[in-house]
């Protein structure tokens, strides 16, 4: 399941299509604008002089006024297409974040937040290598069914090449009418496969999980967040809840190959496992930051062990960092992506919208993870060979086998913790009657 790094920076969109801090503020009631394109025109160019916030630094509001000008100067402009006056100014942004959704694109992002679409089931990204390849088949999804696999590189789309195609351009193709079927050719380790894949309903499970036993008898709860959605939340409160009931010593959270979703919902899910302490703190272009902490309300305090990959991205990385800045857990696995941005939607009076980077955020020890990162506790390469989807998270995936051993090694501290009596002087006979096969000095 090793995917090419896309540390190079090649734009990084999903199917489902995900963005951390999405928001849809500035709603209007949509009207026809064939009359009045300079009044959308205009609404965008005022919204990125007000909220944009370049990553780079770089922007120049009086430049962007004088475009402004420019371009609503323009005697023809009313018998343009706003849409593609619109794509071009954001362009000159140089923010691969920032872009515009026509109506239909809008809608489906809004769809996908919901927890279903119409689609086969792909997450796919662009490689350091310029190549469009799946990241992960949606579980129960036609990708799935058809034997989809994560790092397959496509080759076509209904016979049009993907070479140089962009993932919005992919996506178009890709999804569809329910009913009807999409043929995809495949490059699997430089062999080509046709694929024939039927459109249909996907209710997306953003939490899935399983109940797994270690070899000394110790009770895991694994649990898979695969996107941060509108549900999440809801749907990893009734796992936990379920779980806690069960006698459980441990969980694994697995975040890979997690591109993000919502900032909310990373900072409730974290909430559920953090008791005290800043989850994430976001600072806007005016310097004002904004501090999201802990209530006291988490529903677990057992041992935490969380798996990441260069494929946990944004919402990801603001639940990985909680953990790790407030010592709850430890992360195992790869680097991630490097997603420090949040971006707002802004929807426009026709039905589409523009995505505009508003705000980076900072990990609870003020720590700007953009383009870099958030380095492991333990670093661990995902198995050398592909495993099966159903081998994910079981101890025939590599990095869940560390992540596990690691569990088990909290677990057995907490213990003996527990049971030494300081006054008694009985840590020794602790470790024997315990069994241990490792040696914990307190200092």
């Amino acid at each position: 399941m090793k995917v090419k790094k896309t540390s190079n920076k090649k734009y990084f969109f999903l199917l489902p299509l995900a963005f951390s801090g999405l928001a849809f503020l500035e709603s209007v009631k949509p009207f026809i604008l064939e009359n009045s394109p300079k009044e959308i025109i205009d609404h965008v160019f005022n919204v990125v002089f007000r909220e944009f916030v370049d990553p780079e630094g770089n922007f120049d509001k009086s430049k962007w006024w004088e475009l402004r000008n420019k371009v609503l100067s323009k005697k023809n402009l009313g018998s343009q297409d706003p849409h593609n006056t619109i794509r071009q100014m954001l362009a000159s942004l140089n923010d691969p974040y920032t872009r515009f959704l026509d109506p239909s694109e809008f809608n489906q992002i809004k769809i996908d937040l919901s927890g279903e679409l119409i689609g086969v089931g792909i997450q796919i990204a662009i490689d350091s290598n310029d190549d469009l390849i799946v990241v992960s088949p949606i579980e129960g999804s036609p990708a799935i069914e058809e034997g989809i696999k994560p790092e397959d590189k496509i080759i076509s789309i209904d016979n049009i090449s993907t070479k140089g195609m962009n993932i919005e351009k992919a996506v178009q193709l890709i999804r569809g009418e329910k009913g009807t079927k999409v043929k995809l050719v495949i490059s699997r380790n430089g062999i080509f496969l046709n694929k024939l894949l039927l459109r249909k309903t996907i209710n997306i499970k953003s939490v899935s999980s399983k109940l797994n036993s270690t070899k000394n008898g110790y009770l895991v709860g694994y649990i898979r967040i695969n996107k941060f959605g509108n549900k999440t939340s809801d749907e990893l409160r009734k796992t936990l809840i379920d779980f806690e009931n069960k006698n459980i010593s441990g969980y694994v959270l697995d975040l890979r190959w997690n591109p993000g979703g919502s900032l909310n919902s990373s900072i409730e899910i974290s909430r559920q496992f953090i008791d005290k302490g800043i989850i994430v703190s976001t600072l806007k272009k005016d310097g004002l930051k904004k501090i999201r902490k802990a209530k006291g309300v988490s529903l677990t305090k057992k041992p935490l062990i969380v798996l990441v990959n260069q494929g946990s991205a944004s919402a990801s990385e603001i639940v990985s960092g909680a953990i790790k800045d407030n010592n709850r857990g430890k992360l195992v696995g790869k680097k991630t992506f490097g997603k420090g941005l949040v971006q707002q939607m802004f929807p426009l009076r026709d039905g589409s919208a523009v995505t505009l980077t508003i705000a980076k955020y900072l990990t609870p020890n003020g720590t700007d993870i953009n383009k870099f990162g958030i380095t492991p506790d333990i670093e661990v390469k995902m198995n050398s060979k592909p495993i099966l989807q159903r081998e994910i998270g079981t101890r025939k995936d590599r990095q869940y086998r560390v992540g596990e051993n690691e569990l088990i090694k909290i677990i057995e501290r907490n213990k003996l913790l527990s049971y030494f009596d300081p006054n008694a002087s009985n840590l020794l006979a602790v470790l024997n009657n315990r069994n241990s096969s490792f040696v914990y000095s307190l200092n």
